[in-house]
């Protein structure tokens, strides 16, 4: 089987397709190339009189000083937001636009210590649609409309007046989706050790998604050996860990996905118990009864509406949800609403909605421990990848109707 033009589904351990956490911030990217421009040609007006006052000075018998170095520079694709939106995001929602040369060295007239990335892996995620909405009252705030669109990557130092941060350093955090992020708050940046583990997996199973998985898991449904799960969007970025590390904890786990080449996934290559295709499920409190005879302690959800109508009926008593996301709900601007929440009152069900900068105590518990079950070969990912920053904006759509096969990254530079 061979993947569509322009995309690679990288798989590592081996599936049927051959081709971290750092909490949202607000970034300074490059908007506008010829603020920084115009900074080093000021230098050069400047540059320009001394060497006139040098030359002067050289006739009297004075050395005559060397000329500054050029700074290069590179041309800088980004990906905008083209204005708010309040459906499903399309593609033509988002704009691939010409930046401009940009200098490869951090502006002499910026606030503070900075850094400059060339971006090289660049993450998809859901929430990243909430920030399309002109909602300034989430916990995020929203994208500008016309600015760049911003996200978590993996990125290499190109200049730094950060001591903390030198040319060459591959690091993770918030970035911009373009070519080269001025970050100007560089402590939000997380350094890579580079090991075994691809790079890419600091977006994933060693990044935002696999903390949210361990954190939400963990800490919010306490589970115990022998406990029934049941993980919705099971095969997806956090959903794919959830289920192995259930599986770790000696749980019985069910999970669920939206194709049958998906469900084989589950089963075949994360050691799910079963799962099922819920679009070929006409009724899916029926099918839950039939997964789950005894009923579900732990639901780890991620889809909303319907789903969780038929989890809630299933739910054994003092049963735990960790409410991770609603994926269905996304594209609703009238969302389904929920008919069946009075079964958390008989049957002392606990259901609570997290993020994982809850837990960022946990973090280098999280990095030790889910390495350490990858390297032993006791948890496995598979991530889908498409190549090229142009198709960021499909592969990001691609996620809310369940085109990706695993964590959906863009590989913006393979140096």
């Amino acid at each position: 089987m061979h993947p569509p033009p322009n995309r690679l589904t990288a798989v590592r351990s081996s599936y049927i397709r051959p081709a971290t956490p750092s909490h949202p911030h607000q970034i300074d990217t490059y908007q506008n190339p010829g603020e920084f421009q115009s900074t080093y040609q000021s230098c050069s007006t400047d540059q320009a009189g001394e060497a006139n006052q040098t030359h002067s000075r050289s006739d009297c018998g004075m050395e005559q000083a060397e000329p500054a170095a050029e700074v290069p520079t590179a041309r800088n694709r980004k990906v905008v937001l083209r204005e708010y939106i309040t459906r499903a995001p399309r593609e033509d929602d988002m704009l691939l636009v010409d930046g401009g040369a940009v200098p490869l060295r951090v502006p002499e007239g910026a606030a503070g210590p900075a850094v400059l990335l060339k971006n090289l892996y660049l993450s998809c995620d859901p929430y990243m649609r909430g920030r399309m909405r002109d909602n300034h009252n989430s916990c995020i705030p929203p994208f500008k409309p016309g600015s760049v669109i911003q996200g978590l990557g993996v990125g290499r130092v190109v200049d730094s007046t950060h001591p903390g941060f030198s040319a060459g350093d591959i690091v993770s955090g918030m970035t911009g989706w373009e070519e080269y992020s001025l970050i100007e708050k560089p402590e939000q940046l997380n350094k890579i050790q580079q090991s075994d583990i691809p790079l890419s997996y600091h977006l994933g199973l060693l990044g935002m998604p696999g903390f949210t998985a361990y954190a939400g898991f963990y800490e919010l449904c306490s589970p115990k050996k022998g406990e029934f799960v049941f993980v919705s969007a099971a095969s997806g970025a956090v959903g794919q860990i959830v289920g192995q590390l259930a599986k770790l904890h000696g749980c019985y786990v069910v999970g669920s996905a939206g194709t049958n080449q998906k469900v084989e996934l589950l089963k075949d290559k994360f050691g799910f118990d079963a799962a099922f295709n819920y679009k070929e499920e006409p009724d899916l409190t029926a099918a839950l009864k039939r997964y789950f005879p005894e009923g579900i302690d732990i639901y780890f959800e991620n889809v909303g509406g319907s789903m969780l109508d038929a989890v809630l009926v299933n739910m054994r008593m003092h049963g735990r949800i960790a409410v991770c996301g609603m994926v269905s709900q996304h594209g609703m601007t009238d969302p389904v609403g929920i008919h069946n929440l009075f079964c958390l009152v008989p049957k002392r069900i606990k259901m609570q909605g997290f993020i994982q900068s809850d837990f960022l105590n946990l973090f280098p518990q999280f990095l030790d421990d889910v390495a350490k079950h990858y390297r032993d070969g006791k948890i496995v990912y598979v991530e889908d990848m498409s190549v090229g920053l142009e198709n960021a904006p499909s592969a990001f759509v691609g996620l809310f109707s369940g085109k990706n096969v695993g964590k959906q990254v863009v590989c913006v530079s393979q140096e």
